[in-house]
C-alpha cells in the first residue's frame, strides 16, 4: 500500500524496507524500517517529512532522530493498527552509504537496485582503539559519581557501558551483528549473557562497586580475546583509575 502511494510522487526514487524485514524476523513486537529515496533532498525539511509521513498512514506522532544520531530519520507512531515506524529520507547519493541491503519495494528505472548490485553495505563495528582510549577515564567518572554519592547517575552509567562497551564487543565474540543492547537474550552465549547481567546493580552503592568492578573484570578479558596487538593500552590511564576505585572501595 506505501509503496503504491509514493509511487504517484514524481520526486520519489523508490521505496525499502530493512531491519527485521530483510532477516524475516518480524514478529507482533517488531517496528518497520522504511527508506524513502528521492530526487530532492527532503531530510532538512521537517514538515516536509510530515507530509510523506502523513500519506501513508494514520500518524499519531512524529519526531525526527537527531537523539540517535540520524537526523533523516523520522520516527512515526501510527494507528489502526498501532505501529511504530521508523522512515528513514535519502537521496539517491546517500542511499550508496549504507549499513545493510534493504528490500526494494518500489523504484524507478531499477535505480535502488543498480545501487545495491554495484556498492557495498557495511555494517559499523565497535572501534577498539575509540573504546580503549575513554574505558578508564569512564571508570574514573563513574568513581567519582560514587564517591560523591550521586548513586542515581553512576547506576545509569553502568547502563551506559553495557550499551557502548560490553554489549558490543560480546556480538562481535558471538559473530553477530553489532546492535547494542538488542536481542543480546537470544544472540549472546550464555556465558556472556550472565556476564551482561553482572554488570546490572541495584540501587546502593555496595552493589554499583560491585558492579563497576565485575565491568572491569569484563572488559579487561574481552580486550584480552578480541584487541590485536596494534591497539594501543591506556595504561596509565588504567593504572590510576584502578588505584582511585581502590580508594572509593574503602571510603
Amino acid at each position: 500500500m506505501a509503496a503504491e502511494i509514493v509511487s504517484n510522487d514524481p520526486n520519489v526514487v523508490g521505496l525499502a524496507v530493512a531491519g527485521s524485514w530483510i532477516t524475516n524476523e518480524l514478529d507482533e513486537y517488531s517496528d518497520l524500517d522504511l527508506i524513502l529515496v528521492t530526487k530532492e533532498k527532503v531530510s532538512n525539511d521537517k514538515e516536509k517529512m510530515i507530509a510523506y509521513a502523513k500519506t501513508i498512514g494514520n500518524i499519531i506522532s512524529g519526531f525526527t532522530g537527531e537523539h540517535v544520531g540520524e537526523p533523516r530519520l523520522l520516527i512515526c507512531l501510527y494507528d489502526d493498527p498501532l505501529l511504530h515506524v521508523d522512515i528513514k529520507f535519502l537521496t539517491l547519493e546517500e542511499f550508496r552509504n549504507r549499513i545493510e541491503n534493504p528490500v526494494v519495494l518500489f523504484e524507478r528505472d531499477n535505480l535502488l537496485t543498480n545501487i545495491i548490485q554495484s556498492t557495498r553495505a557495511e555494517w559499523p563495528q565497535p572501534d577498539f582503539q575509540w573504546i580503549e582510549d575513554r574505558f578508564w577515564t569512564w571508570v574514573h567518572y563513574a568513581c567519582m559519581k560514587i564517591g560523591r554519592g550521586e548513586l542515581m547517575e553512576a547506576y545509569d552509567f553502568l547502563s551506559f557501558l553495557r550499551q557502548t562497551v560490553f554489549s558490543p564487543l560480546m556480538q562481535v565474540k558471538n559473530n553477530k551483528k553489532v546492535r547494542g543492547l538488542r536481542r543480546v537474550e537470544t544472540q549472546l552465549n550464555l556465558s556472556d549473557l550472565e556476564n551482561l547481567k553482572i554488570t546490572i546493580a541495584q540501587y546502593n552503592k555496595a552493589s554499583i562497586i560491585k558492579a563497576l568492578d565485575n565491568s572491569i573484570s569484563i572488559y579487561k578479558s574481552l580486550r584480552r580475546k578480541l584487541f590485536p596487538a596494534t591497539i594501543t593500552l591506556q595504561e596509565k590511564a588504567e593504572k590510576r583509575s584502578l588505584e582511585y576505585f581502590k580508594q572509593i572501595k574503602k571510603a
